[in-house]
C-alpha cells in the first residue's frame, strides 16, 4: 500500500503530466491524491520542496522500471533488435506513460536550468545515455558516443512529435534510416 508521501507524489506527477506546471499546488495535489487538506504540505512545505520531490519520485519510478526491464530482456545483437527496443520505448513513453513522460518534460523545462533542483534529471538522463551507448557498442557501432547523442535527440523528438503533433506517427521507419546512417560511418 503506498504511502501517504507516495500518493501525494503520485499526484502531483499526474497533474503535472496532465495540466502543466501551473497546476502544481499543494492543494491540487491533495484533491487528486484524496488526501485531507495539508498533507501534501506536511511532506513539502514549499513549492520548491514539491517539485524537488516530484523529480526524485520520478527518477525512482523510472530507475525501477529501467533495472527491470534490464535485468528481464536480452540485449540486442542487431541493428533491427536495437530499433526494435526504442521502438517499444516510444510506444511505452507516448503511450500507457505518455503522463509521466509529459511531467518529465514539464519537470525540464520548469528546473532544467536550476544547478540542484535539475541534477537529478540531469543525472537520470545520463544513466539512459550509458545504456544506449553500451547497447550501440554491443550492435558495433562504429562511432557510439557521437550516435549516442544522435539516437538520443531524435528520440526526445520522436516522443515530443507524438506527444504533441502526431500521435499515430510510426517511429521505425526514422529510427532505421538514422541507425542505417550510423553503422555506415567508419
Amino acid at each position: 500500500m503506498p504511502t501517504t508521501r507516495d500518493r501525494a507524489l503520485d499526484a502531483a506527477l499526474e497533474l503535472l503530466g496532465t495540466e502543466g506546471v501551473r497546476a502544481l499546488t499543494h492543494a491540487r495535489v491533495d484533491s487528486a491524491a484524496g488526501l485531507p487538506p495539508g498533507s501534501t504540505s506536511n511532506w513539502f512545505r514549499t513549492r520548491r520542496a514539491l517539485l524537488a520531490g516530484c523529480v526524485d519520485h520520478l527518477a525512482e519510478q523510472e530507475r525501477a522500471e529501467f533495472d527491470a526491464s534490464n535485468s528481464a530482456a536480452a540485449a540486442p545483437s542487431t541493428p533491427g533488435e536495437f530499433v526494435e527496443g526504442l521502438c517499444r520505448v516510444l510506444e511505452l513513453e507516448t503511450g500507457p506513460y505518455a503522463a509521466r513522460t509529459r511531467a518529465r518534460y514539464s519537470l525540464w523545462l520548469e528546473l532544467g536550468g536550476d544547478p540542484e533542483l535539475g541534477a537529478p534529471l540531469r543525472r537520470q538522463r545520463l544513466e539512459f545515455e550509458r545504456w544506449t551507448e553500451a547497447l550501440l557498442v554491443g550492435i558495433g557501432m562504429p562511432h557510439p558516443t557521437t550516435a549516442t547523442k544522435t539516437v538520443m535527440a531524435l528520440g526526445d523528438g520522436l516522443v515530443l512529435h507524438r506527444l504533441t503533433v502526431d500521435p499515430l506517427l510510426d517511429p521505425r521507419p526514422l529510427l532505421e534510416r538514422a541507425v542505417r546512417a550510423l553503422m555506415a560511418e567508419a
